[in-house]
């Protein structure tokens, strides 16, 4: 193993979060050992990616045997994971945000949802999976006590706009946005704009792109 470069290429970060959720449902199987072409497969991948992207990271193993999976977990999880756990707080409790909070914090990651926000006074003072939920007037102060460095972002995207100020206010570092608007931060808050609308039609153009080329071809 040799020294790790700065920088990673966003694509790589997104396979090896991917990888390391495989290599923990293999460890859990009892596998000890896997080869690269047997995680591409899991992947869609080729092998030659995955060899790609460990060594970019600095990750050498034992091809005779593949990569011990347990080193190869710990591996990634230094490269991925901060020393300090990382705390994350969703805004918009409606059923995606209520659905996110359930879920992620049942994954034993190092990052964890520690509060969430609303406006609607039939959610505030609830609590969902034992995490709190606290009216959008207490964003800043709650932020700065519960050391809160990421915000998910499934509110009303009509309202997703007036969020942007709130959230630069509160000094947070990254932002993941569930809503359909993309939303624009200055450089040092990190921005994953995630539209589900647009992703359900590129799925749905390329399901209709295949069922189209196999009536051509049943044709022919």
């Amino acid at each position: 193993m040799s020294s790790v470069p700065n920088n990673i290429p966003e694509k790589t970060v997104e396979r090896l979060s991917e990888y390391r959720r495989t290599l923990l449902r293999c460890h859990k199987q009892g596998i000890t050992h896997i080869f690269s072409h047997v995680l591409a497969a899991m992947h869609g991948i080729t092998a030659v990616q995955v060899r790609r992207d460990l060594m970019l990271i600095g990750f050498s193993s034992d091809t005779k045997k593949g990569y011990d999976v347990k080193v190869l977990i710990d591996f990634i999880s230094s490269i991925l994971d901060s020393e300090a756990s990382m705390n994350i707080a969703v805004i918009g409790m409606g059923h995606l945000g209520q659905a996110i909070t359930r879920y992620f914090n049942s994954r034993g990651l190092k990052l964890r949802i520690t509060a969430s926000f609303d406006i609607d006074p039939s959610k505030v003072g609830t609590m969902v999976d034992d995490i709190p939920c606290y009216h959008m007037d207490e964003f800043e102060e709650r932020v700065q006590q519960l050391e809160i460095n990421i915000v998910v972002l499934s509110s009303p995207t009509r309202v997703a706009s007036e969020l942007v100020i709130p959230i630069i206010n509160a000094g947070i570092k990254g932002v993941l946005n569930f809503t359909s608007k993309p939303l624009n931060f200055p450089p040092g808050i990190v921005v994953e704009n995630y539209d589900i609308t647009t992703l359900l039609e590129k799925v749905a153009y390329f399901v209709k792109e295949n069922e189209e080329n196999n009536l051509d071809n049943n044709q022919q």
